[in-house]
């Protein structure tokens, strides 16, 4: 039986997000690949705490298990400002882990998750004061691919976010060993058209809809129902649109040693400055900046930049 490790929380949110967090192990240069450094991870608890570290009010949403890995997740949380009184601790499951490798090919992701925690959330075990308490609930399609149970739960989440008000985010961070294409294209085509802010990686779309070109896959994406789409280019930067705006977003030059987490940082950074008031342009470039700083140390969360780290690289840049 599940438990709950802590009362639910009355703090209004900024933003929830609602996924699988992870334990990472990243391996680095030393020790002739040997080395692995230990750190976090879980997309959409990435997103969390580059949101928490530019400054919104940012909460969790999901389980981990009555383990040590667990324990250093919510030590993480705490440390970060994320409150995770919608996480529950399952003592029956297990607390998911990953492995990333580089080489000359980039990074490489190892997952032990089947099974995990998170994967075994249900509608029956949401937090849905929550849900009522954020302004945006945000979700990714690995939220969705651990389960089915975790799909439902991600449904009935939306659903009560849309009923009491609160706006959806969804990446599409497509894993193709989660689900199969077919799935994954039905399921993510039908989140794209209910949330209010779409955060899709080029790739990812380019498999769901079958078109390369980047203008004609942020059209798609608003033709479907999103209000909003960041459409994350990786080394080339990012288009982002409404219905009536189009903006390019350059890259921002960095010297990049592991993307790990981001697209899970612009992602963050974005809806985090949406939400204090940006327009649709500064907040893209603002999550440009803050995504390239992301990707010059090892692991998904230690190198996501605090607001002042990407406020003094926009001075730089403008200068």
């Amino acid at each position: 039986m599940d438990s709950a490790s802590q009362p639910s929380g009355s703090m209004p949110l900024d933003i929830l997000a609602m996924g699988e967090p992870m334990v990472e192990f990243n391996q680095t240069g030393e020790g002739g690949g040997r080395q692995y450094l230990q750190g976090f991870g879980g997309d959409t608890s990435n997103f969390a705490i580059a949101a928490a570290r530019q400054g919104a009010r940012v909460g969790y949403l999901s389980a981990v298990g009555d383990d040590a890995y667990g324990r250093l997740l919510r030590a993480l949380w705490a440390r970060e400002g994320v409150d995770d009184a919608g996480v529950r601790t399952d003592p029956a499951a297990f607390t998911a882990v990953y492995f990333v490798t580089h080489d000359a090919h980039g990074h490489h992701f190892s997952f032990f998750r089947s099974g995990s925690a998170a994967s075994r959330m249900s509608p029956q075990t949401l937090a849905l004061d929550r849900i009522r308490a954020a302004r945006v609930l945000h979700l990714s399609g690995i939220s969705m691919a651990i389960s089915v149970s975790a799909c439902d739960a991600a449904y009935a989440a939306m659903e009560e976010a849309k009923a009491s008000g609160v706006q959806v985010a969804f990446d599409t961070n497509l894993r193709m060993k989660l689900w199969s294409i077919d799935r994954a294209r039905a399921v993510m085509t039908d989140v794209i058209g209910r949330c209010d802010i779409c955060l899709p990686s080029y790739d990812d779309v380019v498999a769901i809809m079958g078109l390369s070109d980047p203008d004609a896959l942020v059209d798609q994406c608003l033709r479907l129902g999103a209000g909003v789409v960041a459409l994350k280019l990786g080394a080339q930067g990012a288009v982002v649109a409404d219905g009536s705006r189009r903006y390019r977003i350059a890259p921002h030059a960095c010297r990049p040693v592991d993307a790990t987490g981001a697209g899970d940082t612009f992602g963050g950074a974005f809806v985090a400055r949406l939400l204090a008031g940006d327009d649709l342009e500064t907040a893209g470039h603002y999550a440009a900046v803050a995504a390239a700083l992301a990707t010059e140390g090892y692991g998904a969360v230690e190198p996501i930049p605090t607001h002042d780290q990407v406020r003094k690289a926009l001075v730089a840049r403008a200068a």
